[in-house]
């Protein structure tokens, strides 16, 4: 008998090309059999005894074929794209023109990397101790404004510390309003008069940095004390433990996951974070990238520099994974009992409240009131020239960047999903790194090669023609697109891999069945179902791409301005009256986001 390929449902990867969910059909090389798996089981055994086992499965064209489809081709296209500005900074590091790694180990890179180190570990202590307290707080008990405290606490998202920074130097400086206050309560007339410790120094940005990124341990560690039974709790308190000892013994190891990855990500902002710390004169490897290449001209070297912070952030995602070594926490086959939190009442109240509310009035209401006093002090800087313009470019260039973004995203996990392939597979967990690499090494890793492409294109155009194009890349928006692309790619990839995971495979097999295409089913069907998740998806990556500094203040074209880069050019000048209108619409674009975040988690919770 001949070799006869059989199809299976519930298999796209083995020979698939009609599916149905509840029969099957077997091509005998004459004709199409239709009938149930009860009926066919036989007959498919017979079948396979038959054919020569020396058979192969696919024929060699078909083979082929399958390796040509556009969704296996396009995500492995995709997959290069993001990961080749990390490729590139390596190759560059590894081949620089000019070797200066003796010169780099002999003056300024242990001091990079001391001040990076130290302050890191800073902000991460800082933030997981008060992200951590809080979320048990707000959890475990309940005080006065302890539930409108849940969602208070989650509006220093919106800031970007750069703008933390800004406003707390020009609140706490010497001309300050604070320190001019106690000069006149104190009859203080200078500084010798009285002690005040330095604002433009490493605890100040520890804080400032710590303020901005609570939110991320906060938000992970509220959930996963949620998620917990209230009978532990109730045991625990029966057996004699005090709150500190259910918090210290209980509710801390099993938490210790969750405040682990939300710690991962602060000290990843952290290292990648170029505004803040080059506001407060503070030398870390992502200033070092920038007066490397900027101020020295020195690429290879910012390369190499570029190279040591890849090294650590990939250090600090290896330890959050093995930090939890083999430890796991369970929840019980039926459903937990609920937490009821403990009421607190007079000054243990009123002490709780003012726990929470440090971090809330640090992070958020202290910069909101500088900068909008700044704003409302002199209204006519929101006419001032250029403003408008900052503004378009980045609805512009975010708008892009985050539709792109999306797009491909949900293009390469449908074609991983769909198509089964081990390069695929094997790639999309690497196109996460790009959200963990900083701005600043994404921008070495964009521009060179970049430039060196575009210079290759223009010298072409212009032998065969005659015309000068100039720089089609470097010379727009499309390096810091492609940037904001490679960078955020994590936030889509993640969101459309869960929603997708989330559709019941018998809906676009059943779709399939009645004669849908591949891409027909990805519109009609797995869109509309994850219409909420893509949603949330292109909102984050705008946001996102909106607070960006580092990539944009290296990548950008020649006086192109985002509401970032201005905020950071005339902060950093001092005129901070006309930094706070690009301020304050940053900020109100981060509101929006953490608003709809907060009402979805709401309708989680009463659903």
């Amino acid at each position: 008998m001949d070799r006869v390929p059989v199809w299976f449902p519930n298999q796209p990867s083995k020979n698939t090309d009609f599916i149905c969910p509840s029969y099957a059909l077997l091509w005998t090389g004459k004709h199409v059999s239709r009938m149930r798996w009860g009926e066919m089981t036989d007959q498919i055994t017979q079948l396979q005894r038959a054919t020569p086992k020396s058979a192969p499965n696919r024929s060699p064209k078909l083979r082929r074929v399958r390796w040509a489809e556009p969704w296996s081709v396009g995500a492995v296209v995709i997959a290069a794209v993001v990961l080749m500005p990390l490729i590139a900074v390596v190759w560059i590091a590894l081949h620089p023109t000019d070797n200066i790694w003796p010169h780099l180990l002999s003056t300024t890179l242990p001091r990079y990397v001391r001040t990076t180190a130290v302050l890191t570990l800073g902000v991460a202590l800082l933030a997981a101790c008060v992200g951590t307290g809080a979320a048990w707080l707000v959890t475990m008990y309940r005080f006065p404004l302890s539930r409108v405290m849940e969602w208070l606490l989650l509006l220093p998202l919106a800031i970007p510390a750069y703008v933390g920074a800004y406003a707390l130097v020009d609140f706490f400086e010497y001309a300050g309003p604070l320190q001019t206050a106690m000069r006149s309560v104190f009859g203080w007339q200078t500084s010798r008069d009285y002690y005040f410790p330095e604002i433009r120094s490493l605890g100040s940005a520890i804080i400032v940095l710590a303020a901005a990124l609570t939110p991320y341990v906060f938000l992970m560690a509220r959930s996963a004390f949620r998620e917990q039974s209230g009978s532990i709790y109730e045991t625990a308190r029966a057996l004699g433990a005090g709150p500190f000892a259910r918090f210290w013994r209980v509710g801390l190891p099993m938490t210790r996951p969750a405040i682990a990855a939300g710690t991962a990500i602060v000290m990843m902002e952290t290292v990648s974070d170029y505004g803040t710390v080059s506001y407060f004169a503070v030398q870390t490897l992502t200033t070092g990238i920038f007066s490397t290449w900027l101020e020295g001209g020195n690429a290879g070297g910012a390369a190499q520099i570029a190279s040591v912070v890849l090294l650590v952030v990939f250090l600090l995602v290896a330890l959050e994974k093995t930090s939890r070594g083999k430890a796991r926490f369970h929840a019980g086959a039926r459903h937990p009992r609920p937490i009821t939190p403990i009421r607190l009442t007079g000054a243990r109240g009123m002490l709780a409240l003012a726990a929470c509310a440090v971090p809330f009035v640090v992070g958020f209401v202290l910069p909101v009131a500088v900068i909008g006093v700044h704003a409302m002090g002199e209204p006519e800087q929101w006419a001032a020239p250029g403003l408008l313009q900052a503004l378009k470019n980045t609805l512009t260039v975010a708008g892009l960047a985050a539709g792109i973004t999306v797009s491909a995203a949900l293009f390469m996990v449908y074609g991983v999903r769909l198509t089964g392939r081990k390069l695929p597979k094997l790639l999309l967990p690497f196109t996460t790194l790009g959200y963990a690499a900083p701005g600043a090494v994404l921008g070495i890793g964009i521009l060179i090669p970049m430039a060196g492409l575009d210079h290759l294109i223009a010298d072409t155009w212009e032998r065969l023609t005659g015309k000068d194009i100039g720089l089609l890349l470097t010379g727009s928006s499309f390096a810091i697109i492609l940037a904001y692309v490679v960078r955020f790619f994590a936030i889509a990839q993640g969101a459309a891999d869960a929603a997708m995971g989330r559709v019941a495979p018998s809906l676009p097999m059943a779709a399939r069945s009645l004669g849908q295409s591949l891409s027909g089913t990805l519109r009609r069907v797995y869109v509309p179902l994850i219409r909420g998740s893509v949603g949330t998806a292109l909102l984050l990556v705008f946001v996102d791409c909106v607070k960006e500094l580092p990539a944009t203040l290296l990548l950008r074209p020649f006086n192109y301005n985002t509401l970032a880069t201005r905020v950071h050019e005339k902060a950093s000048l001092e005129q901070l009256e006309q930094a706070s209108p690009a301020a304050l619409l940053v900020v109100a674009v981060g509101l929006v986001a953490v608003i709809l975040m907060a009402r979805s988690e709401s309708a989680s919770d009463l659903s």
